[in-house]
């Protein structure tokens, strides 16, 4: 009896699980989902002046005609064209239709382009960027490196007492002494004879 049991669940468990495939949806591999409408290219069509760009490393487009003062929007490979729109006023820049920025226009530099016939006109640059924060200075560290500097009155020049002048008086006798030129010459005379004397006593 109980193996009739067990072949009966053997048979159950069979036609279950072969209802389960039989019933199973069939796989089918998915499709990738196309994109559909017109994806927008960052440059336009050229309709009039355009540039090509020349340059081996390809050339930044930037918002403005400066490398300092705008920033950088976009970029531009080696061959890729994009009509013209103007120039700056020294001809540095060149204003392009560029789709993949704010406005759609941008500027590239001029010698890393090349322009084909036609005249631009000299466009206004746009204004630069607002920075966000201004520069302020802590005034407790500002007051740190100030120097009070209190002002001193310099003393008043006095001048000095005027020099006394020494005026020296003859002494009272003096012009009736002997020169003392004449004591000196005497004293040699009266040498030289005592000298003259005693050499011819001596002889």
């Amino acid at each position: 009896m109980q193996t009739w049991i067990k072949i009966g669940l053997w048979i159950l468990f069979v036609l279950g699980f072969a209802s389960l495939l039989w019933l199973a949806p069939a796989w089918t591999p998915a499709a990738a989902q196309q994109p559909t409408g017109n994806i927008p290219t960052v440059t336009g069509t050229a309709s009039g002046p355009f540039i090509t760009v020349t340059n081996p490393d390809g050339v930044n487009v930037r918002a403005g005609p400066s490398s300092f003062d705008y920033a950088t929007i976009g970029y531009l490979v080696v061959g890729e064209t994009a009509p013209a729109l103007g120039k700056s006023l020294a001809g540095e820049w060149i204003e392009i239709t560029y789709l993949g920025a704010p406005g759609g226009i941008g500027w590239v530099y001029a010698p890393y382009v090349s322009l084909s016939p036609g005249s631009l006109s000299i466009l206004e640059p746009p204004p630069t960027a607002t920075p966000r924060t201004t520069p302020t200075i802590n005034p407790t560290f500002a007051a740190a490196f100030q120097v009070q500097m209190t002002p001193t009155r310099l003393p008043t020049f006095t001048p000095p007492p005027p020099l006394a002048t020494l005026n020296f008086e003859p002494a009272a006798g003096m012009g009736s002494r002997v020169p003392m030129g004449f004591v000196i010459l005497g004293l040699a005379l009266i040498g030289i004879l005592g000298a003259v004397i005693s050499f011819l006593r001596g002889r």
